[in-house]
């Protein structure tokens, strides 16, 4: 299966590991690591599943909280990203709603990736995650 599935519960930990791991392999600090969000609520499970097979990296990892999945692409910007979905719109046949965040240019660390990912799709994607405020530190 192409892509790591791991519980919605490690998002910000799984964050943390790439945004280490790149921290340590990329002096340059460009932007290494980008989370893709896509809202799949229209579509079945097998469907999903079989998108993810096809679609993603083995070394890419995939977070989903219901419908709401969050693809972790490491060594990927933003421009490969929209490759990514682009693949997953064909893969539907239609424009899946998508927000994507990268770092180091949307967030410093976790937390702050976490609060543009929230910020930019409630703006963009017109829907709240503020579930995912439980994940930020206080």
């Amino acid at each position: 299966m192409a892509g790591v599935h791991f519980k919605y519960s490690d998002l910000k930990q799984l964050i943390e590991l790439n945004i280490g791991i790149t921290s340590r392999l990329d002096e340059n600090r460009a932007e290494s690591l980008t989370i893709l969000y896509c809202d799949l609520t229209d579509h079945k499970g097998k469907d999903i599943k079989s998108s993810i097979e096809n679609v993603l990296r083995h070394s890419d990892s995939v977070v989903n909280s219901q419908k709401d999945y969050f693809f972790l692409l490491p060594y990927t910007d933003k421009y490969g990203a929209g490759v990514v979905k682009a693949m997953f719109d064909k893969f539907f046949k239609q424009d899946i709603s998508s927000y994507m965040v990268s770092y180091p240019k949307d967030g410093e660390n976790s937390d702050e990736i976490i609060e543009s990912l929230q910020v930019g799709v409630k703006k963009y994607c017109k829907k709240d995650i503020s579930y995912l405020y439980e994940l930020i530190s206080k």
